[in-house]
C-alpha cells in the first residue's frame, strides 16, 4: 500500500506543479517582453537628470514665444528605448518621469475584430486550470480513502482523461494569445507597437503546465492500464479455483454413468455362479421377477 501511496504522490506533485505555473501564468502580464522605441521629451525643469532633449533658451528675451531653441540631438538620439511587458490582462513600460511601470488594459489595445478572440483565449485558460484542479482534487480523494471495495483504478482513467483535455485547451489558449499579439504588433496603436519583442518567462510557464499535463496523462493511463491488467486476471484466476473445487466435489454426469457401467451387478452375478453347475451345451433360461 506505501507503494501504491508512493505512486499516487509522484502524481499529485506533478499536477500540483501544473496547476501552479498556470495560475502564475495567467495573472501575470509577462507573456512577451521587449521594447519600444518613443522621442525624448524635451528638457524644460531640471536639465540632464532625464533622458531628454537639451536645448538653449535666450533668458534675455522675456517672451517665451520668442526664445530661440538649438536642439543638437539628431537621428537616433532624439529617441530612447523603453522596456515593457504585456500578459493576458494588461500592457506595462517604463516611465520616464520615475522609476514605476505605466499599464494600461491589453483589452484596449488590441484591435476590436480581435476582442472575441481574446475572450475565448481567456475562457480556455480558465477551463484548462478548473479540469487541473479537478484532477487534483479526485487524486487527492483516491489517497485519502483507499478502500479495498472500491475500484479505484477508475480514477486514474478519469485523471488522464481530465488532463488530456486541459492539455489541449492550455495549448489552444496559447496559440489564440500568441496570434492576437502578433496581430496588435501590426494593427495596434502607434504608441503601442513595440520595436523589438520576445517570449517572457510567463510564456514559459504556461507552456511547462501543457507538457506536464500531457505527462501525467500518459502516466495516469498507463496505470490505470496495468491495474485493470491485475484486476482481470485476479478475478479469471479466483474464478479459475472456485470452478476447480466445484468439480472435485461433484462428479460431472458422464463420470457417475460409467461408474455405474463399471459396478457389477446381482443379476450377472447369480447368472454367473448358475452356469458353473449346468453342464456344456445346456440352454439356460433366466426368468427375471
Amino acid at each position: 500500500m506505501d507503494r501504491a501511496w508512493r505512486q499516487w504522490g509522484t502524481t499529485l506533485l506533478p499536477i500540483c506543479l501544473a496547476l501552479a505555473f498556470s495560475l502564475t501564468a495567467v495573472g501575470s502580464s509577462h507573456w512577451y517582453e521587449g521594447t519600444r522605441k518613443v522621442a525624448k521629451p524635451l528638457c524644460r525643469d531640471h536639465p540632464g537628470e532625464l533622458p531628454c532633449i537639451h536645448f538653449t533658451r535666450d533668458s534675455r528675451r522675456d517672451n517665451g514665444s520668442q526664445a530661440v531653441q538649438y536642439i543638437w540631438e539628431t537621428g537616433d538620439d532624439k529617441f530612447i528605448q523603453r522596456r515593457f511587458h504585456v500578459g493576458l490582462w494588461q500592457s506595462c513600460e517604463e516611465s520616464l518621469s520615475s522609476t514605476g511601470e505605466e499599464c494600461r488594459s491589453f483589452q484596449s489595445i488590441i484591435p476590436a475584430e480581435e476582442q472575441g478572440v481574446l475572450w475565448l483565449s481567456v475562457g480556455a485558460e480558465v477551463l484548462n486550470i478548473l479540469l487541473m484542479l479537478t484532477s487534483a482534487i479526485l487524486l487527492g480523494s483516491r489517497m485519502s480513502y483507499r478502500s479495498a471495495g472500491v475500484h479505484w483504478f477508475k480514477v486514474d482513467a478519469s485523471v488522464a482523461i481530465l488532463l488530456v483535455l486541459a492539455g489541449l485547451l492550455g495549448m489552444l489558449a496559447h496559440i489564440m494569445y500568441t496570434t492576437i499579439f502578433q496581430i496588435t504588433v501590426n494593427l495596434g496603436p502607434e504608441d503601442w507597437r513595440p520595436q523589438t519583442w520576445g517570449y517572457g518567462w510567463s510564456y514559459c510557464l504556461a507552456w511547462g503546465s501543457f507538457a506536464l499535463c500531457m505527462a501525467v496523462s500518459v502516466m495516469a493511463m498507463s496505470r490505470y492500464t496495468a491495474a485493470r491488467l491485475e484486476f482481470t486476471e485476479k478475478q479469471r484466476i479466483q474464478k479459475g479455483s472456485q470452478h476447480s473445487q466445484h468439480n472435485f466435489l461433484e462428479p460431472k454426469p458422464s463420470e457417475r454413468a460409467r461408474e455405474r457401467e463399471a459396478a457389477p451387478s446381482p443379476e450377472g452375478h447369480a447368472l454367473m455362479s448358475l452356469s458353473e453347475y449346468l453342464p456344456p451345451g445346456a440352454p439356460v433360461k433366466v426368468s427375471m421377477c
